[in-house]
């Protein structure tokens, strides 16, 4: 078993200032393990906000998310170096770089990326340049240097390493005319969850992460792989997605196991959400995810 550890990483970087970097207080506010012994780690505030492109990359933000990442991933390691599960509160998706950063001075590791987007634009595909449309490509070592080599130790994950989970852009990414996923990486979409079932289609995900190359994995959760029936307070709303059960089941699965070693939890918007009633119901669903950490031998 071990305890949580909760850094908050409120940056919009790689999006906005839309309303994302509430989100840790929101959900800490709405009970996100309350009375679980979780320790506050860290609150990790970003620099400036600059809406202008950055000349060489075409990404916005593109240096202030590469020292970012540093600054994040030094948090995550010590928290792992405490022998603690990181769970760092976006933000916007891009912060999932610092995050891998900190595993990849680790070792190799692999990546369950539980998203209604696949977010592999490249610059000249991605309308408004933000790198939270980008950041599995980036992840992967696809796109500017400053972002795909930090430290230079890039790619950040092997594309076998990682599965892409619950997705359902594919027609509005082709439309915008994203570069194609790449044969290695693992995929699940929407459809596949649902034929296999979420539990079933959690522990044959995880099953392609565990193999012996990897010490383990980070789970990544933006919320818009949520129906958007039940979550719509997300900045780029897409129909369909997953319920609250099936989302309960699929965090349960990831976290149950001992190789599990993080998850982050990006793009809810608080603005979205004046009555505060979808974050309490998003704090339940995550506290019964991360209630399988209790199941664990240390």
């Amino acid at each position: 078993m071990r305890e949580a550890a909760i850094i908050e990483a409120p940056s919009v970087l790689g999006l906005r200032p839309s309303g994302v970097e509430d989100l840790p207080t929101a959900l800490l506010d709405a009970g996100l393990l309350d009375g679980a012994g979780a320790l506050r780690a860290a609150r990790i505030e970003a620099p400036a906000y600059d809406p202008r492109r950055g000349p060489a990359t075409g990404v916005l933000n593109p240096l202030g998310i590469a020292r970012y990442s540093v600054r994040l991933a030094d948090e995550v390691g010590a928290v792992l170096d405490d022998g603690r599960f990181p769970v760092v509160l976006g933000g916007d998706c891009s912060i999932l770089l610092g995050n891998l950063l900190a595993l990849r001075r680790r070792g190799r590791h692999g990546l369950l990326f539980l998203d209604g987007h696949t977010d592999f634009y490249q610059p000249a595909a991605e309308p408004a340049g933000e790198a939270a449309s980008m950041e599995l490509a980036l992840a992967t070592g696809r796109g500017p240097r400053l972002l795909t080599d930090l430290e230079g130790r890039g790619p950040l994950l092997r594309d076998e390493d990682v599965v892409a989970f619950g997705f359902r852009d594919g027609a509005e990414s082709r439309e915008a005319g994203m570069q194609p996923l790449p044969p290695g990486l693992h995929t699940f979409g929407l459809d596949a969850v649902r034929a296999a079932g979420a539990a079933t289609a959690a522990r044959t995900a995880i099953g392609l992460l565990t193999h012996d190359g990897s010490a383990g994995y980070w789970v990544h959760l933006d919320v818009d792989v949520l129906d958007d029936a039940v979550m719509p307070a997300v900045d780029y709303r897409i129909p369909g997605g997953l319920g609250w059960a099936e989302l309960e089941a699929v965090l349960r699965t990831a976290l149950a196991g001992d190789r599990a070693v993080g998850l982050d939890v990006t793009i809810f918007n608080p603005r979205l959400d004046p009555g505060g009633t979808i974050a309490t119901r998003l704090a339940t669903c995550l506290n019964r995810g991360l209630s399988a950490l209790t199941a664990r031998t240390s």
